[in-house]
């Protein structure tokens, strides 16, 4: 059983919105601290948004005020809600989980999903 599966992806233009969904399972509850990372072709991998066990969160400088990280405890599954999506976001999006905040604040993380791609056009 794959821990973390992203689903939600696809291809949108400039300043549309997409909902990416990465279902948990096995180990992975609400005791983990998760996130969404993003990697374009040719780029290091950027963290894009965590979500801590209190509900805070953190997001990229370049997502603020348009990307909203949630989580839903009952169905084990985090969330990203992209709105004004730019070109520049155009990356493979991926989950990723971890009991430790560091690593996965650092893209350290145990348990990371295959990736949901997310293309924005002009």
């Amino acid at each position: 059983q794959v821990p973390l599966v992203e689903s939600g992806g696809g291809s949108v233009h400039s300043g549309g919105s997409l909902k990416l969904s990465c279902a948990a399972s096995g180990e992975i509850n609400y005791v983990y601290f998760m996130g969404w990372f993003r990697q374009a072709p040719g780029k290091e991998r950027e963290r894009v948004a965590t979500l801590l066990s209190d509900g805070s969160t953190t997001y990229a400088d370049s997502v603020k005020g348009r990307f909203t990280i949630s989580r839903d405890n009952a169905k084990n599954t985090l969330y990203l809600q992209m709105n004004s999506l730019r070109p520049e976001d155009t990356a493979m999006y991926y989950c990723a989980a971890d009991r430790t905040w560091l690593q996965l604040y650092q893209g350290e993380a145990k348990y990371w999903g295959q990736g949901t791609q997310v293309t924005v056009s002009s």
